[in-house]
């Protein structure tokens, strides 16, 4: 099973997103990162790029496939994890803290209430037959 933490909110698609106040971290989930196999590059947004919440906002290669990133919610990047330029293996490493990929303003906090809680996530995870 994968890993799952309690302190985070999910999408469908496996991206996840960490509130801190009026910020969202953005990252890949475990389960993600163990589809794709190593992770061989990140396409990173620019900073400033809006993110509208459903759309793709960026690619992640690995060497069984190309994926897009789709954003949990609303916001504007407001920095990204530079260090996935030299090790975009830190997405597999360690998808949760030291391989997220953008921090974003949020534009809605209330949006966060539509993605899926820890629980709702382990049971999409188990219904795909993880």
């Amino acid at each position: 099973m994968s890993d799952i933490p309690e302190d985070l909110l999910y999408t469908e698609q496996h991206e996840w997103i960490r509130a801190e106040g009026e910020t969202g971290v953005i990252g890949i989930t475990d389960y993600a990162a163990e589809q794709l196999g190593d992770v061989t590059f990140v396409e990173l947004p620019a900073p400033g790029n809006e993110l509208n919440a459903g759309e793709a906002f960026g690619e992640i290669e690995s060497v069984k496939a190309v994926s897009d990133m789709y954003a949990p919610a609303d916001g504007t990047v407001t920095e990204v994890n530079e260090r996935l330029a030299d090790e975009p293996g830190l997405v597999n490493q360690s998808p949760y803290c030291d391989g997220w990929i953008c921090k974003v303003s949020l534009a809605e906090t209330s949006q966060l209430g539509e993605l899926l809680s820890p629980e709702s996530y382990a049971k999409l995870l188990e219904e795909a037959g993880d």
